[in-house]
């Protein structure tokens, strides 16, 4: 929980902070706030990796991803159904599926060298800029346009001073490392006193943990009618998490990944994500994804964590 609220702090800091200096909410809403929902899952696989768990920080990649698009959206989907109507998020769309390709791809041969930690980090700031591009040339007439608008506006109060916003900032800053740490280290403690692997426990514990700013900003999104900014977090949450967070056992931690995680794990991420963009555009044309669809995300999310305990 003090996960989830450091990186809330961390994005309401960076949010007023970009507001005050004239930043469109367009901006922030596609990089700022996306970025800052998965800053839990960046901090985490950095915080494994700095102790030597490459298993922990893939597992965590990995399963987030998993947990995303099977649990998160899932629910949301059943709770309400996802109209999808924006065009920019048809072009987010191919971006999220090869970046998952190539996740998939640095992993076959069960290594994650320094060399791919820097391919990735490289490629997740190029995303950024392409991201902050693609915010300039939203077709007005886009859904995704006045939702942003309202979610920023509701989200990020006018008025508050940059003192304060810094100040947030740098509470979130500390906070996110301190309970990353602690998080990290229960994880371990659990895995040794079940007998688990470091890549399970990244994969199911520390997945869900990690994803509950997504949680909490797809349901509120989705009641709010704001269905395409619900998606876009999600779909901005996974393309961050497999260049950023799967970078960092990369950087700091080069070496052997365990083999369940390129011969399962990325398939499972591959075809889930597969299967997203298959119910958002479907065969039939329309652009929704609907109770049952959130039915089939979610049996697949509890269907694959029995895989993992099984």
């Amino acid at each position: 929980m003090v996960l989830s609220w450091g990186a809330d702090r961390f994005v309401f800091g960076a949010s007023i902070l970009a507001k005050n200096i004239g930043i469109s909410p367009m901006i922030v809403g596609l990089t700022i706030v996306a970025m800052g929902s998965s800053a839990p899952e960046i901090i985490v696989a950095a915080t494994a990796s700095f102790n030597g768990n490459t298993d922990t920080a893939v597992g965590n990649a990995l399963g987030s991803n998993i947990t995303n698009i099977a649990l998160v959206l899932g629910l949301t989907a059943l709770l309400k159904p996802l109209s999808i109507a924006s065009s920019t998020l048809k072009k987010e769309m191919p971006i999220l599926l090869l970046v998952t390709l190539l996740a998939v791809y640095l992993l076959s041969d069960y290594l994650l060298l320094k060399l791919e930690g820097i391919i990735l980090i490289t490629l997740f700031f190029v995303v950024i800029s392409g991201l902050t591009w693609m915010s300039f040339n939203v077709q007005q007439d886009d859904p995704l346009q006045p939702e942003t608008k309202s979610a920023i506006k509701s989200e990020v109060p006018c008025g508050v001073p940059t003192s304060k916003a810094v100040m947030w900032l740098v509470v979130g800053i500390i906070l996110l490392p301190l309970s990353a740490y602690f998080m990290v280290d229960s994880a371990e403690t659990i895995a040794r006193y079940f007998g688990l692997s470091e890549l399970v426990i990244g994969l199911s514990i520390i997945a869900i943990g990690t994803s509950l700013p997504e949680l909490a900003a797809c349901i509120a999104g989705s009641l709010k009618n704001q269905d395409d900014l619900a998606l876009g977090n999600i779909i901005g949450s996974n393309i961050f998490n497999t260049l950023a967070v799967l970078a960092m056992p990369g950087l700091i931690a080069p070496g052997v990944v365990d083999e369940n995680a390129a011969t399962r794990d990325s398939y499972v991420m591959l075809g889930l994500t597969l299967l997203l963009i298959m119910f958002s555009f479907n065969l039939k044309g329309s652009r929704r994804i609907n109770r049952i669809e959130g039915l089939c995300l979610i049996t697949c999310f509890f269907g694959y964590q029995f895989l993992l305990f099984a």
